[in-house]
């Protein structure tokens, strides 16, 4: 067996790698070359950084690994783990983890994080022999927002780009990757403030269209209460994007977060949970 980084590796090798890893899966993740293009460039992940295992000319295992600084601290993802399924189970998997740890410890990354599907306890006990820890429980939910706007609340908002949430002091910078404005360029983003100017909350997503050019859906990646506002103002946040019915996917909202439950309790349920785990590298 040999591993390359994908750098190394032809676009026609990678992803042979990546939807060979992925056949039977627990959620079809299939790409072509844009796809995976634009994955790669908009999640901020590193062709030097990302491995491809072979069986002389055959490649039969994939990591996807990306770094940033967030909170002041060289934090690492692993953005995707795949074994074609001939070779699972043959110890693919445990090389590209061992090379993989070896890479962060070459970038001096501080703490490692990758997400398992809460159901992959294979995945899981394997991320947890190298030193990984659950630290949260994380759902995708969908589904249409059944709370109407009943009555008018003086409120004002703020439009900005994604970029912008990081200049501000009640921004959450430690959230899962996928979740952060760095993934997010081509998002939107809204805070709300009081009549007192108090952040009483914010949101980073993304608006889905019809080709009708009807608002299809929207993508919640933060949505966050801060300490002056409740739950209850959550469909006057949604209310500013649009007050038609319209369909709600959230990507991997932390389970203990209070707004998650509202939305639960108000039309969308769970379509996937995860766990993200960390490590805290030479710890």
């Amino acid at each position: 067996m040999e591993i390359k980084t994908v750098s190394q590796c032809t676009l026609e090798d990678v992803l042979k790698a990546w939807n060979k890893g992925f056949e039977g899966y627990f959620v079809q993740i299939t790409m072509d070359e844009e796809m995976f293009l634009n994955r790669l460039v908009g999640e901020g992940l590193s062709p030097k950084l990302s491995l491809v295992a072979f069986d002389g000319n055959e490649p039969v295992g994939i990591v996807l690994n990306g770094v940033r600084h967030l909170n002041g601290r060289k934090t690492s993802w692993n953005g995707g783990t795949g074994i074609s399924s001939d070779y699972r189970g043959t110890g693919i998997s445990r090389a590209l983890m061992e090379e993989t740890l070896a890479v962060y410890a070459r970038e001096s990354v501080e703490i490692a994080t990758l997400e398992a599907i809460t159901g992959n306890s294979k995945a899981i006990a394997l991320y947890e022999k190298y030193g990984y820890r659950i630290a949260n429980r994380l759902l995708f939910l969908s589904g249409e927002f059944k709370t109407k706007v009943t009555e008018p609340i003086q409120m004002q908002i703020e439009t900005l780009h994604p970029e912008q949430l990081s200049n501000l002091s009640f921004y959450q910078q430690e959230v899962p990757w996928q979740c952060s404005w760095h993934s997010n360029k081509q998002g939107q983003a809204k805070v709300f403030y009081n009549l007192e100017n108090e952040a009483v909350g914010y949101m980073l997503y993304r608006s889905q269209w019809a080709k009708d050019g009807q608002l299809e859906r929207l993508v919640l990646y933060q949505l966050e209460v801060l300490g002056q506002g409740s739950v209850d103002y959550i469909p006057y946040f949604l209310d500013s994007i649009t007050n038609q019915p319209v369909k709600i996917a959230t990507v991997n909202f932390l389970a203990s977060n209070p707004v998650t439950n509202y939305l639960l309790e108000n039309g969308l349920e769970v379509t996937t949970e995860q766990v993200q785990m960390k490590k805290i590298m030479n710890e």
